[in-house]
């Protein structure tokens, strides 16, 4: 083969190269990939890549052959690498122990004999130093030669391309996971109550995720499914945001511990304690009556009566009020509450200030008492649900990339049912995906398990997973991947969110 033909030869190579350079998004393997085609390229024993860092006037490496390391990092002002960085022309040594600012440590750390260096700066498309290309000792012992020289700064100039590219996606990347984490903490700052909830579901979404694949037969209708490091990072990001429509929930609704508002608590019990007065103030009022009418013994005895149904009417003036507290607290009431509800508001006292007869409950008060379940009324109930559709409309304004377009419809369904008595759209079975259907389950488990919540006791993980085979049979939930979540234990061993 003569020089033009290896010379094409090599060109050539530098292009196949360029191809996979711009294919690659991850910055550690592509370092890899420079590292790896420039000690091919010149024909080199060994290669080294430093990149720029302006802000720290540093150049720093996880890439150099024959070297196990994290990172090294040395000031940009030091040896060869720190030379060509600094001047942005190439520096080519024929015998590197004949040159000052060859750092002869290195070899002694290492055992290794640098003997020829050939060191290049990769240029971006300004002429700005991206980084540093360095390749040692060619495989014939020969020096580099300038065809070397031009080769390799042909591959830095590609790889500066692709270095700056796959910063800018990792910056990109970072910017867009920060967003996401400041919407969470605006999620849970919004309602302290479920913190950490967000963060919960999208562990365990991603753990049944990537628990599929193993199941096996247990995985049913799924079974060898998977979902691609893209999906999981499409199912992880609605997970995380699927709550984010709380911000347009009303605080007092969405962090209600009990049916009344702490000012209507406050109301009630004033006005028992008015009750209480009056019924105080009607009794001396008999007792002076009574004085006045009758002799003394006769008096005394009408007088204690007085007392006896005094103190009967607080008995059950108190009774009533601590009725009305256990219909507050978000239990499921028994039979029959109702209607001592009823009884209760029909009673009537006179108000200190109108000076009319009114009710000892008002109407508002005994809608919100008579909740069966819970502690939200029909209305709020709907003002809660309606997250679902404002996180979707706040997700939906966000211009996703493809890898990531299915965010905003994810998080739509989490609180939709495969029987189709699901909200806010009732959707059919058909109509709701995988990654939805994952999530769903996860949310339901952390909603059961959370410690939280101020309005429900935590329930044991057992009772839970029995919860949820509940909601199974019923068709509510998909049963082959609550299987695969129960028998992988997912709570259990899906991965911390970072």
């Amino acid at each position: 083969m003569n020089k033009q033909q290896q010379r094409l030869e090599r060109l050539g190579g530098i292009l196949e190269v360029a191809k996979a350079l711009v294919a690659e998004r991850d910055l550690d393997r592509l370092l890899t990939l420079i590292v790896d085609a420039a000690a091919r390229i010149v024909d080199a024993d060994r290669c080294s890549l430093f990149l720029v860092d302006r802000e720290r006037k540093e150049l720093w490496t996880k890439v150099a052959q024959g070297i196990s390391m994290k990172e090294i990092r040395i000031p940009m002002d030091r040896g060869i690498a720190g030379a060509v960085a600094t001047s942005n022309t190439p520096v080519n040594i024929p015998e590197a122990y004949a040159d000052p600012r060859f750092n002869q440590n290195v070899d002694k750390q290492t055992g290794y004999r640098t003997k020829s260096i050939l060191c290049v700066p990769m240029r971006s498309l300004e002429n700005e130093v991206v980084g540093v290309l360095q390749a040692l000792n060619r495989r014939d012992g020969k020096p580099f030669s300038s065809e070397d020289e031009e080769l390799l700064f042909a591959l830095g100039g590609q790889a500066a391309a692709a270095v700056n590219n796959a910063m800018l996606h990792n910056e990109i990347e970072q910017l867009f996971e920060g967003f996401v984490r400041a919407s969470v903490v605006a999620i849970e700052s919004r309602d302290p109550t479920t913190a950490g909830h967000s963060g919960r579901v999208a562990r365990l979404s991603v753990g049944l995720g990537d628990m599929l694949p193993l199941a096996g037969n247990a995985a049913g209708r799924w079974k060898g499914s998977s979902i691609s490091s893209q999906e999981r990072q499409e199912l992880r990001y609605a997970a995380l945001l699927h709550d984010f429509g709380k911000v347009g929930v009303r605080e007092n609704v969405l962090i209600k511990a009990n049916k009344l508002e702490p000012w209507e608590l406050e109301n009630l019990r004033g006005r028992f304690e008015t009750i209480f007065v009056q019924e105080e103030l009607l009794a001396e009022k008999q007792k002076v009556d009574v004085l006045l009418r009758h002799p003394a013994d006769e008096g005394r005895h009408r007088m204690g009566e007085i007392e006896t149904r005094l103190a009967e009417r607080k008995k059950e003036l108190t009774n009533m009020f601590e009725f009305v507290i256990s219909c507050n607290r978000p239990t499921i009431l028994p039979e029959g509450t109702f209607d001592r509800l009823g009884e209760i508001a029909r009673a009537t006292y006179v108000s200190p200030f109108a000076g009319e007869k009114r009710p000892f409950l008002a109407q508002n008060e005994i809608i919100k008492l008579s909740v069966r379940k819970g502690s939200l009324t029909e209305e709020e109930r709907r003002e809660i649900e309606s997250h679902v559709t404002h996180t979707y409309r706040f997700l939906a304004q966000i211009p996703w990339t493809r890898t990531l377009k299915r965010v905003p419809d994810i998080a739509y369904g989490h609180h939709e049912k495969l029987t189709g008595t699901g909200y806010p759209r009732s959707l059919k079975e058909t109509e709701i995906a995988l990654p939805t259907r994952m999530m769903t389950i996860s949310d339901i488990f952390d909603a059961l398990t959370a410690s939280d919540r101020p309005y429900k006791r935590a329930v044991p993980k057992e009772k839970a997973y029995d919860i949820l085979l509940d909601e199974a049979k019923r068709g509510e939930v998909d049963r082959d991947l609550l299987n695969v979540f129960i028998e992988a234990d997912v709570p259990g061993k899906a991965p911390q969110e970072p």
